[in-house]
């Protein structure tokens, strides 16, 4: 809640993200919504329409009971400035462009062929410079960049702490990458930024809590509560691909022991699947027709996979209770071999009205994951 007294840029800031997430909203509306005064929302809305980023649409309602002129809404100018993301994994890059309102409009893979800092940046660039000098011209309102990476990332800094899949440590990715690019850079975890895209544009909108776990190469967790992204002290908050399970499980690469990602990750089902069916060049794809075809000692450990996730999945409702779960990653590919495994897990491990959380299944291509680095960043500008 404001009062007249504040500096009129939180409520911009409000105004903004409110008409960004929410809109088309009225000045009525928007007073409502944020428990400002209509003169408030007025003062607050008048640069940003100056500047471009809103728009006064044609008069749909009116203000109140007996007032005698319509209202007319506010909404995004989307095409105001656009913004790049990008989700960087062991071997390829994903970038997009985004509108003001997350909205894709442009997209290209680059292969990597070497992980390591300097490779990735260099290729980094060039992935910026074809976004950016191809079709659409979107460099003269493009000013900055989102990246999202796997592991310990230190938002504030930009510091990536320890990416387990990249095998980087303490690499200062912000700084390195505004150099390569001179874009106003945001680094963000992985799946806190897709999370964050689900907050304002996705499943999470309006949601005072949620969570989203993503299944695939590593088993994530992102949370709001309260509205707000929770990252923790240490930035590290939902990691449930680390919650022990299984105290006589395989050992995890974190140095923990029956983790959920030592169980049910992509690499750790591969490497089970391999021991069953005795065919050490076995793949995830093979994997998964030979479950699919009904190879019992290979379907177990998608069973098992599912029980693990289902059991993660439990301890969030239990410790959080969010409104709504929604499950995504792109090891849902196999979702028909984890699903029964995984409700059945979250089902037993759930505490009393936590099994009544839904969960929503949203299957989502890599383009989403780097749209959530460009919605971290998005979400950087409107705060500044």
């Amino acid at each position: 809640m404001f009062t007249e007294a504040d500096n009129v840029a939180p409520a911009m800031t409000a105004v903004l993200t409110a008409v960004l997430t929410e809109g088309p909203l009225s000045r009525v509306g928007l007073a409502r919504r944020l428990g400002l005064s209509s003169a408030a929302v007025t003062k607050a809305a008048r640069p940003l329409i100056e500047q471009g980023y809103l728009q006064e649409l044609a008069a749909t309602e009116r203000s109140g009971p007996g007032a005698g002129r319509p209202a007319s809404p506010l909404a995004i100018r989307a095409d105001r400035e656009f913004f790049v993301g990008v989700k960087i994994t062991a071997d390829e890059l994903i970038g997009v462009v985004c509108d003001l309102g997350a909205q894709v409009r442009a997209s290209a893979h680059r292969p990597l062929p070497y992980p390591d800092p300097e490779h990735v940046l260099t290729d980094l660039g060039h992935l910026v410079d074809d976004l950016l000098d191809g079709p659409g011209d979107y460099r003269a309102r493009t000013r900055r960049l989102g990246l999202a990476v796997s592991g310990d990332v230190d938002r504030a800094t930009g510091l990536v702490r320890y990416s387990p899949f990249l095998h980087w440590h303490d690499v200062p990715l912000l700084d390195l990458a505004e150099k390569i690019t001179g874009l106003t850079v945001t680094v963000e975890n992985d799946v806190k930024a897709l999370t964050t895209a689900e907050h304002w544009f996705g499943e999470g909108v309006g949601a005072e809590s949620f969570a989203l776990v993503t299944v695939g190469t590593g088993i994530g967790c992102g949370l709001v509560v309260n509205g707000r992204i929770v990252s923790g002290s240490h930035g590290v908050a939902g990691e449930i691909g680390h919650i022990g399970v299984d105290v006589s499980g395989p050992v995890c690469h974190c140095g923990g022991r029956g983790c959920v990602e030592a169980i049910a990750g992509t690499h750790a089902i591969v490497g089970r699947a391999r021991e069953r069916s005795g065919r050490p060049d076995l793949s995830f794809d093979d994997a998964v027709a030979l479950a699919r075809g009904g190879d019992q000692r290979v379907g177990a450990v998608f069973a098992e996979a599912g029980n693990a996730i289902g059991c993660g999945i439990a301890a969030v409702a239990n410790l959080v209770g969010p409104s709504r779960i929604v499950v995504s990653g792109e090891g849902l590919a196999a979702y028909d071999l984890f699903e029964t495994h995984i409700r059945a897990g979250f089902e037993r491990q759930a505490f009393g009205a936590a099994t009544d959380c839904p969960l929503s299944i949203r299957p989502l291509p890599f383009e989403e994951w780097a749209r959530g680095a460009a919605t971290v960043s998005i979400q950087a500008f409107v705060a500044s």
